[in-house]
């Protein structure tokens, strides 16, 4: 396997998004990062988030019609995705390593890992629509 290249800028994305809880998208991590690598592009930060999630060191997730979102937290845990502000969390519950095995019964394959992502409306975006609804 060919060795990588150290990279400041690769380095400056991946603790970016480890400092951070939010799952940006790669257009705020490009906008965080502009401030210490000015002439930095956007195809730059793609390609290097492309190459950290390739290498396991972020995740990416992919939401319905919206733009991908990045972790930092490569831990197995799950995510909720709010469909009305399209804000994503980490939802604080164990991962359930039992639901590999029940699906692997039904797989063509071998299960590996699963990721699950449960959508809705966040607590925000519920509290909006009731003040609306009683005003």
């Amino acid at each position: 396997m060919k060795t990588l290249k150290f990279s400041r800028q690769r380095e400056s994305i991946k603790s970016c998004l480890m400092a951070r809880n939010d799952h940006p998208t790669a257009d705020a991590i490009y906008a965080s990062i502009r401030e210490e690598f000015p002439n930095i592009s956007l195809g730059t930060v793609y390609r290097n988030l492309n190459l950290l999630v390739d290498l396991g060191e972020v995740r990416r997730l992919r939401c319905d019609n919206g733009p991908d979102h990045f972790d930092g937290d490569t831990s197995p845990h799950y995510h909720f995705i709010c469909r009305k502000c399209g804000r994503v969390m980490d939802m604080p519950m164990s991962h359930m390593d039992e639901l590999n095995v029940l699906a692997d019964r039904y797989c063509p394959g071998q299960i590996e890992d699963h990721t699950m992502l449960f959508y809705g409306r966040c607590s925000s975006c519920k509290e909006e629509e009731n003040f609306r609804k009683s005003s």
